[in-house]
């Protein structure tokens, strides 16, 4: 196909709220996609914690092999507000640091039901 580009997607970061006001079919979909990333081998970079659907992405690919890194702002680690981080996690000092470094790592993303905190980080990316 004309102007198809070769480039294999080897880490995929995801956005999504952690809100604990999440609808079941979200979270079931966030589960899926976690599985989905691990059967194609995709390593999975996102924004830490364990909850919800971003915790449910994380635990679905951590669970079905997948790499997964968290990159957490230490302000959000002293207050332990996103639960704990699931596989390996990368500390940095601000949100803007956060934002950056996933940018770095990630290949592609993918933006799940979320706030304004998804919001923004989509914005950031589309920059």
């Amino acid at each position: 196909m004309a102007g198809s580009s070769s480039h294999h997607i080897r880490n995929i970061c995801v956005f999504g709220g952690s809100s604990p006001r999440k609808e079941k079919e979200f979270l079931e979909s966030a589960n899926h996609l976690g599985q989905v990333l691990a059967e194609r081998k995709i390593h999975l970079v996102y924004g830490g914690g364990s909850l919800k659907l971003m915790g449910g992405v994380a635990i679905a690919a951590c669970l079905g092999g997948s790499q997964v890194l968290g990159v957490v702002p230490e302000a959000l680690t002293k207050r332990d507000i996103i639960g704990k981080t699931i596989g390996e996690e990368l500390q940095v000092s601000t949100m803007y640091d956060r934002l950056n470094a996933m940018f770095n790592y990630a290949d592609a993303f993918i933006a799940l039901p979320g706030g304004l905190g998804t919001l923004e980080e989509i914005f950031h990316i589309s920059s």
